[in-house]
């Protein structure tokens, strides 16, 4: 719709108003006119004064100051004799006339201003309910795309103009048109930049030709920019807080994690290069009975060493989504013998007791990981559990899974920690007696989980136990059948 059709319907939509104010004076005066002779004068001034109300109440006050004129003229043509002139005789019909001209305006102008008071206060509700509207909208929101959305579509809305774009400036500027698939060629009408006390954020174009736009529809939409503005600034500022504390936690893990390892790698480097330096002396002779243990020392070291590093790297892959199993069918009582023959020296203090029949299924999964995940709690309940105590390792088919606990008779841990146990650098228990870099536990479930798995911990009425699940059902294949036929004779 064009500016000049705009206008034309505005003129007829006014000519109406007047037109029907016309009408229903004329039917008022035919009403009464049939009455004349049995109607008092004042009476019929007063009669008058209804419809002049209802006129300016509903049709406004240009129509109701003119249908006051209006019926001054027909109640004095009409009503005041000699009837058919605007001649007046008698002093009485003057005052008449007088009072009710007076009446009759002032009357219309009250209606009028009230009816004005009742149109600003509806408009000050429209207003306030927008700008909640838009508030609630915003609340909460931490990115710039979807505020720049919610904003243009509250300024559309209210307007009903031709087309809104909404455009944000900073590292990654954009813009956000309404309707995406219509551009106006010429320049916006109106431009509202959205701005803070650092600067300016964006700013709000508006294309509507017809009606112009008003002084209060300006003031709202400024208004909506204000409040557009604000919720980029706490979203950016949301953004800088969320990158200072994850830069500030990595500092922390790294500071965490360099004192652990030094600690870690200093101790067995110890033993290495003293073990090292005494095969290398002349007080240990070649067939002096402490060169196996010096050998065997360092020999055991070097798997601690190798075990941690392995740990960092896992740590490292796993961080870096780049951990994918090499899943082979494997024989777990293998995989679990070979850890438990490997940590026979640390695990000589504690009983183990093995209950992984040869009969589980073959396991769909990477033999060096499985490895690493028993050692690695197999390591945990040797540093946590007491000196004599029991080491529980059991395997049994559960569904379409394989369950594995790993159990020992050490503290048990709060339940509200038992979900954190998992986290790199978590310690609860025992943590100034035990040594370990804290990442042991945090790759077991990196591991398992990668395997499609689940891990998990629980208190026993005498220690912990860790619990995880492995799928026996590999790409839609299940495992194959361990039993070999025999032929009979």
């Amino acid at each position: 719709m064009n500016f000049t059709t705009m206008r034309t319907s505005s003129f007829i939509s006014r000519s109406s108003q007047y037109l029907l104010a016309f009408g229903l004076i004329a039917l008022v005066t035919g009403i009464l006119f049939t009455l004349r002779e049995a109607l008092d004068t004042t009476l019929v001034a007063l009669l008058y004064l209804i419809p002049l109300g209802l006129i300016t109440a509903y049709l406004g006050l240009g129509p109701g100051i003119t249908s006051a004129l209006t019926t001054f003229l027909t109640f004095n043509y009409f009503f005041i004799k000699p009837y058919y002139t605007f001649s007046v005789h008698r002093p009485t019909d003057v005052v008449i006339l007088v009072i009710f001209l007076i009446v009759a305006i002032v009357i219309s102008q009250l209606v009028g201003r009230m009816q004005v008071s009742l149109a600003a206060a509806n408009a000050r509700e429209r207003e306030a309910t927008r700008l909640y509207e838009l508030s609630t909208a915003l609340a909460g929101l931490h990115n710039d795309h979807a505020i720049a959305q919610i904003l243009a579509k509250q300024v559309q809305e209210v307007s009903q103009g031709e087309a809104v774009e909404l455009s944000v400036t900073g590292t990654q500027p954009f813009s956000f048109c309404l309707p995406e698939t219509h551009q106006p060629n010429r320049p916006p009408e109106w431009v509202v930049p959205i701005e803070v006390a650092r600067g300016t954020l964006g700013e709000i174009r508006l294309w509507r030709a017809a009606p112009a736009i008003t002084s209060s529809e300006k003031r709202l939409f400024q208004t909506f920019a204000s409040q557009g503005a604000l919720a980029l600034e706490r979203a950016r500022l949301a953004e800088a807080e969320s990158r200072a504390r994850v830069l500030e936690e990595s500092d922390h893990l790294k500071s965490i994690l360099l004192s652990s390892v030094s600690h870690e790698l200093r101790t067995p480097l110890s033993t290495i290069k003293a073990a090292a330096s005494s095969l290398r002396s002349d007080d240990v002779h070649w067939d002096s009975a402490a060169r196996p243990e010096l050998i065997a020392a360092i020999d055991d070291e070097a798997d601690h060493l190798n075990m941690l590093v392995g740990n960092l790297l896992d740590m490292s892959r796993i961080e870096s989504g780049v951990l994918k199993p090499k899943r082979e069918w494997n024989i777990l009582s293998e995989i679990v013998g070979s850890v438990l023959a490997r940590m026979k020296h640390l695990a000589e203090e504690h009983r183990i007791e093995l209950d992984v029949p040869e009969s589980l299924p073959l396991m769909p999964v990477d033999y060096v990981q499985m490895e690493q995940v028993f050692t690695n709690l197999v390591s945990n309940s040797v540093k946590y559990a007491p000196e004599k105590s029991v080491i529980c390792v059991r395997a049994f088919v559960e569904d379409e899974s394989v369950h594995v606990v790993v159990s020992n008779q050490g503290p048990q841990v709060p339940q509200e920690h038992l979900e954190r146990i998992f986290d790199k650098f978590f310690r609860i228990t025992a943590a100034d007696r035990v040594t370990g870099t804290g990442l042991g536990l945090s790759i077991c479930k990196g591991i398992i989980e990668a395997h499609g798995g689940r891990l998990w911990a629980e208190n026993m009425p005498d220690g912990l136990a860790f619990n995880f699940t492995l799928p026996l059902i590999w790409e839609g294949v299940s495992p194959p059948n361990l039993t070999m036929d025999t032929e009979t004779e």
